[in-house]
Formats: C-alpha cells, structure tokens, sequence
C-alpha cells in the first residue's frame, strides 16, 4: 500500500482529543499533526468523524467446541462482524484439547484463522488438562507470543472446569512463565447443586439459567480468585464482570493496592435478566455466563468503567443459533450452549449508552475498547494507539450514524441478534487494518486471509503501564 492521509477528523485518543491529520505508511502510522502534506498520499476526508485507534477485543470464541456443539460463527464470518463494529483486532480462546498440549491449542487454532481472518489476531489459551507437562510448557507459550492462560472455574462436570490448587498452581507459575491469567469467575459447585436442585424441582426454563448461577456465586469466585493471586504475588484478570456484589470484590482489591484487572461486556448493559425471563422458550437466546443479571447492577458497572475499576469492555462473542443448537436445551436450560453474539455491537452499545448519556467520555470509549486493551494483552504500542510507529488500525467513527439493529444487517453467522430492534446512535463508518480497508459504510470490504497473528508479551514492567 502506498500513503494516506486521514484529514479534517478530530482525534482522539485514551488521554485527549484534537484536530489533526494522520499520515499512514507502510501499513504504520508515520506523523500526526496539523496541516500534514499530502505529497502524494491518498487523502481520506475524515471530516465530521472521529479518528480513534482500532478496537481490540480481547474475548472472542470463534469456531469453538462447546456442548456437543461448535460456535456458529467461524473466523471469516467472526471477524468480519468484528470489523463491521470498528474492532481490528481480537484475541480468541484457544483451548486446549482433554490430553492435548498448549502448543496443540495454538496449532489448531492457528488453522482455524487460516485464509479466513479479516483483521489481526492473538491467542490466549484455555487450560483444561494440567498435567506436569503443561506446568513446564507453560513458558514456552510466551515464546510463541501468547501471553495469556484462562482458568474456568465453573462448569463443573466438563473439562474446563478447573480446582482450586490448580488455579492457584497456574497463578504461581504465571510469574516466571512471563503469562498473566485470566479466570471466570463462578463458583461451579454451588452452580451444579442449584442446577441439579432446580431440575428435580421441574424448573427447566431459560430463566433458571440465571437463578441456578445468582450474583453471589460470581461474587465470592471473583473474591476467591483474587485472594489466590494475592497469595501467589501475581496479577490477575477477572473477564466478563456481570455484577455489583463482584465488582465490590474488585474495587476492595484495588484499594488493598492489588493488580486486578477487570472487563465488563455489551450484554450487561443492553440487555437483563428480564429477556431471559421472557415467554416460552424464546430467553434461550439471553443464555450466557455469567448470566443477564437484574437492571439495578448497571450503576456500579457504569461507576466501575468511569474510575477505572473495569479497565477493558470485551464482547464474549460466543454465538450459537436458535435453531438446533439453543434448542438443544428446550426441556433442559443446562444444555442450552452458553454464549451470545456481540463483537459487532460492542462499541456501539457503549457509545449509545455511555458517552451519548454523559456516563463516561470519548476518551474512555477509546480506553477500554482499545488502548487499555493493548497495554494489559502486551500489545502496546504496536496496537491501541494512534502515534508514529503504531500499527495503522484506525477507524473513522460517526458519531451521527444511527443503526436499527436487524438480523439481517448483521455481519456474522447467527440466525439471530438479541439486540434486535434497538437502534444505536454512533458507530464506524470506515475501519482500517494497518492502512488497509476492510470495512465501510455497511460493507465488508477487506480480503479473508490478511489478518495477521501478532505476538504478545505480558513483563513485570509492561504492570506499571499507567491503565
């Protein structure tokens, strides 16, 4: 690719927002500043929109096994739904198979995203099988530039659930391994007995997906979680934070001086227990964990994105469809795959909700969709920032573009969207992947294949990062 110039848009970054051109070369960012010359470069008017860093979401579950099923998007229709919602780069879930390695999780993920992805991609890797093997594997990960593991600790009676001195076992190794982990957080046996109590009882419908799993199981996980790191001298992030009894757990680590990082998602603030609650068998739709919890958490949510508490809003884009596979739980909610479609509405729900109605800023968009995203994954400042050197993900944002959300404007593989209906105010107009085009104006524009791996390094220095 030859220059751009991105001219008479307004910048803005994590710590500011201003008039300026960007000068694009090379697939990287060369200048930014006023009145830049053109020289020859393509010139972009960006004139009315906002120039902001790609997006990074940093949990996606493209193509993944899941319940005797497997996601219903894959990495061509994953990422271009990405795309479509401003986000140039994701990192996945690659887990690792039952007697599987960690190298083998990244081999077939790897090919997963072969000819398919969109826009670039990392790993972290899920552990399921920790054997004394994997323990002294563990290292050889950041080597292949993955610098992140993910614990479950719920689902008891599957593979991914995971003990407690195994966590904590992967928490003390994470230090020396140069790997930050990642855990879910629910109490999976107390999970397991209110689902088993719930069934005996008859009660099989959607909503007793969120009844069976109460804000207090994420709760005293996300403390326990936490007090494991504490005792390991290691940090920890706590993913898809759905409610305030957990976020109180965080704040409180915060306040001890702790390193607890901490992300949030779409689906907590748009959407609510009363959708799974709805008639029939349609809140199968609204199945995800931790589930859609009742309205009046959305408070501490927004309060913990605006002073730092959640550092980064991450989708969990795990798609299923309605059709055959929801449906696999119509007589029984604990077999209906847990997961809900979002990369593509990520950012637009947090503008509507958030920066329109004055809960958080420009620059804290920006931040928790992109630069903190960067700067805790190891990223920074190749992605998630818009200065010389970085990698040229920019995406032009129309803070007057308005979005009625239907299935069939959507841009992945879902028979279904459960934000149907709701019209969004912002969104991208143009989104760029190191300089290329790979989405405008409702169209996916980019070539599946030219996503690239990037690699991560997660250092004690890199903790110090100001997020």
């Amino acid at each position: 690719m030859g220059k751009m110039l991105f001219t008479g848009g307004t910048v803005v970054t994590a710590d500011g927002s201003f008039t300026a051109d960007v000068l694009v070369e090379d697939e990287k960012i060369v200048a930014i500043g006023m009145d830049l010359s053109a020289d020859g470069a393509e010139t972009v008017d960006a004139s009315g929109k906002l120039i902001m860093p790609g997006f990074i979401d940093a949990h996606t579950h493209m193509s993944m096994p899941f319940g005797g099923t497997v996601t219903a998007d894959d990495w061509a229709t994953g990422t271009a739904a990405a795309a479509a919602g401003g986000t140039t780069t994701i990192i996945d879930f690659a887990l690792q198979e039952e007697g599987g390695t960690l190298a083998g999780a990244v081999e077939a993920w790897t090919e997963k995203a072969r000819g398919k992805a969109l826009i670039d991609y990392g790993f972290h890797v899920a552990i399921t099988d920790l054997r004394d093997d994997i323990k002294s594997e563990l290292p050889s990960l950041a080597e292949k530039g993955v610098a992140s593991v993910k614990i479950f600790m719920a689902y008891k009676g599957t593979p991914l659930y995971t003990e407690d001195d195994n966590l904590f076992e992967v928490l003390q190794l994470s230090k020396e391994a140069g790997v930050l982990v990642l855990v879910h957080a629910e109490n999976g046996d107390v999970v397991a007995k209110l689902q088993e109590q719930a069934l005996a009882r008859g009660d099989t419908a959607p909503r007793f997906h969120a009844l069976t799993r109460p804000p207090e199981v994420e709760a005293e996980a996300t403390g326990r979680a936490i007090r494991l790191a504490e005792v390991a001298g290691v940090p920890i992030l706590v993913v898809h934070v759905s409610c305030a009894p957990a976020l109180q757990e965080i704040h409180r680590a915060h306040e001890r001086g702790q390193t607890v990082y901490a992300e949030t998602c779409p689906q907590y603030f748009a959407l609510s227990y009363n959708d799974l609650a709805r008639e029939g068998f349609e809140g199968a739709k609204y199945v995800c964990s931790p589930p859609l919890r009742h309205e009046s958490n959305r408070p501490a949510l927004w309060n913990g994105l605006k002073v730092g508490d959640l550092q980064i809003f991450g989708s969990d884009h795990c798609s299923f469809n309605y059709r055959e596979q929801k449906e696999m739980g119509r007589d029984d909610f604990t077999l209906i795959p847990n997961g809900l479609p979002g990369a593509e509405e990520r950012a637009m729900v947090l503008w509507t909700l958030g920066v329109r109605e004055g809960r958080i800023s420009e620059n804290q968009f920006v931040a928790v969709l992109s630069t903190n995203q960067a700067r805790i994954y190891g990223a920074y400042p190749e992605k998630g920032a818009l200065v010389p050197g970085a990698d040229a993900d920019i995406v032009l944002w129309d803070p007057q573009l308005s979005t009625m959300v239907t299935v069939g404007n959507r841009h992945g593989n879902v028979d279904y969207t459960p934000y149907e209906g709701m019209t969004f105010e912002g969104g991208p107009a143009s989104v760029y992947v190191r300089g290329n085009l790979v989405y405008r104006d409702g169209e996916i524009m980019g070539e599946y294949g030219s996503g690239r791996f990037i690699q991560r390094s997660f250092t004690a220095t890199g903790l110090e990062a100001k997020v």
